[in-house]
């Protein structure tokens, strides 16, 4: 009796005879069976939401260059697949930090040359607080330029006072070379696509019209 009561789950020691456990695991494994059976969805054809895509689909925007050139936003995917389609592969990217500024958090700028006769002068970018790390003429010239930390490393005959100056200033002017307005490349704007195919857009990009392409789809289909 002792032994049937303690399996059966009488007693607190009693374990069991396993019959629960058997059907609930035949109804999980059941349930996920009868879910998997679904398949894939079929693919169906692309109807636009967006302006963009209306341009896309009828051929009125033939480059995804077009779109980057006026910044229109990509708010569907579809878009991405009509140019590209089979073209998009899977990759591994590796991917790893890259250190954009110094242990001290002074951001390095840029690394610069400056040339004069047979003497290459060199600039480095240093941490806040090393102050300039240099022979006597080129520091006097960084201090009188504002520079207050920076390494220097200079090859040919230094020993010529005149072109060793001359190639720091060489180097030091190259810090400060920016393009102004009037040396940008001249730029001819045109009309957006939004602009330029608003009589399009107005016959087709409408609410009427995006119904009734879809209720021909669903007919279809």
């Amino acid at each position: 009796m002792a032994d049937d009561a303690g399996g059966r789950g009488g007693f607190r020691g009693g374990f069991g005879t396993g019959g629960r456990g058997r059907g609930r695991g035949r109804g999980r494994g059941r349930g996920r069976g009868r879910g998997a059976r679904g398949g894939k969805s079929e693919d169906k054809e692309w109807v636009p939401v967006t302006k963009l895509g209306r341009l896309v689909k009828d051929m009125k925007i033939k480059t995804l260059e077009e779109i980057y050139l006026y910044s229109l936003p990509i708010k569907e995917s579809e878009i991405i697949d009509f140019f590209l389609g089979s073209a998009l592969k899977d990759e591994v990217l590796k991917i790893m930090p890259v250190q954009k500024q110094t242990r001290a958090g002074q951001r390095t700028r840029f690394k610069v040359t400056g040339r004069c006769g047979s003497v290459l002068v060199r600039l480095i970018p240093a941490p806040r607080g090393t102050g300039i790390v240099s022979a006597p003429v080129p520091k006097k010239l960084l201090m009188m330029a504002g520079i207050d930390d920076c390494y220097t490393s200079a090859r040919g005959c230094t020993a010529t006072l005149g072109n060793f100056a001359k190639a720091t200033f060489d180097a030091i002017s190259k810090t400060y070379s920016y393009l102004t307005p009037d040396l940008w490349k001249e730029t001819v704007f045109t009309k957006s696509p939004y602009q330029e195919f608003t009589d399009h857009l107005a016959k087709t990009h409408t609410r009427v019209s995006v119904q009734r392409t879809q209720g021909a789809l669903q007919a279809a289909s």
